[in-house]
């Protein structure tokens, strides 16, 4: 087929997959570091090629038509064969490299260890970009990491889906934070618990509970809570004289503690570790870039001082690198 025939190019393909994540013209084009008139110029020629709307109104959102939901996964595989064909072939330098790497993450990892990942990142990977995106109930990590908006996402879900690929970064106490005056700042009783006023982030995923209340569910218990909140960042810096209880991982405890009046508790019930992972699609299982980039994130975890007192994985087998000091970069062939 000769080049004038051919009506495809890699950005309209990449469009389509991300609208049909989002089903919206602007999250699209904030997904795609695009403006909305570009979004849209792309989608009104995809709609000429397939001859088909693809998108359609319905109330407040775009709903995808029959035909966009067939071509969907047809996509998505193009795509990755795409970024198969274009990845180097076996060598990777991250002291010259220029990727840039997407990182989804929520905010409840305390800010030291991100600290620490752009600090090793700086040192090694000086060229290298680096984007944080937040998650949240509306945004599909699924679909983000199979079309390449995301490359790695930090999860701590009880359940991580099947079909992607994990490495632990760590686990971690569950305890309760609570205004240093609290009435159970020296201890809670679990009736102090589970009849106490909880602040309570929302979940980043509608598809999973969190640990929490997963193990509360099992031992058919229930707590209240009085407040939501959108963000963890934002639950510490509500207790501060209220009487109010935060239940999280002892890292992100301990953190807060040092900048606010608060007490950290040990929870009344013996809930199971909170469990830290990344995860990633097939597609980058073997991009030497990628897979030194997360070995840069299990590296973090294991040294960052911030973490010393958490329960790390174990090390990496004999020649699997870790990162000694800021300046030696993991080799691309550690295999997460």
């Amino acid at each position: 087929m000769s080049r004038a025939n051919d009506p495809f190019d890699t950005y309209l393909l990449r469009v389509f997959a991300v609208l049909l994540a989002e089903r919206s013209v602007s999250r699209a084009a904030t997904r795609l570091n695009q403006s909305q008139p570009a979004v849209s110029a792309a989608l009104k020629r995809l709609r000429e090629i397939f001859d088909d709307p693809l998108l359609v109104k319905d109330k407040q959102r775009m709903v995808p038509t029959e035909r966009a939901l067939r071509l969907e996964a047809s996509v998505r595989v193009v795509l990755g064969e795409i970024d198969a064909l274009l990845a180097p072939a076996d060598s990777f330098d991250p002291a010259t490299t220029r990727l840039t790497f997407h990182l989804g993450t929520p905010d409840y990892l305390a800010p030291p260890l991100m600290a620490a990942v752009v600090q090793y990142l700086r040192g090694t990977a000086p060229g290298a970009r680096l984007f944080m995106h937040p998650l949240g109930p509306e945004f599909d990590v699924e679909a983000a990491l199979a079309d390449g908006s995301l490359d790695v996402v930090v999860g701590n879900w009880p359940q991580p889906p099947e079909h992607l690929h994990t490495t632990l970064l760590m686990e971690d106490e569950i305890v309760c934070l609570v205004d240093r005056d609290h009435p159970g700042a020296h201890g809670l009783t679990l009736s102090d618990y589970l009849h106490g006023a909880h602040v309570v982030p929302q979940l980043y995923s509608t598809l999973q509970r969190g640990v929490v209340e997963s193990h509360l569910a099992t031992l058919r218990l229930a707590r209240t809570p009085t407040v939501t909140v959108p963000y963890f960042s934002m639950a510490p810096q509500l207790l501060p004289g209220t009487d109010l209880i935060f239940t999280t991982s002892r890292h992100f405890a301990q953190h807060y503690a040092a900048l606010l009046p608060l007490a950290i508790v040990p929870a009344p019930l013996d809930f199971p570790p909170m469990r830290f992972y990344q995860l990633w699609h097939a597609r980058h299982q073997r991009a030497p870039g990628h897979v030194w980039f997360r070995s840069l994130l299990s590296a973090v975890m294991r040294t960052a001082g911030a973490t010393r007192h958490l329960r790390m994985p174990p090390a990496p087998e004999p020649g699997k690198p870790e990162l000694r000091k800021a300046a030696a970069a993991p080799r691309a062939s550690y295999r997460a």
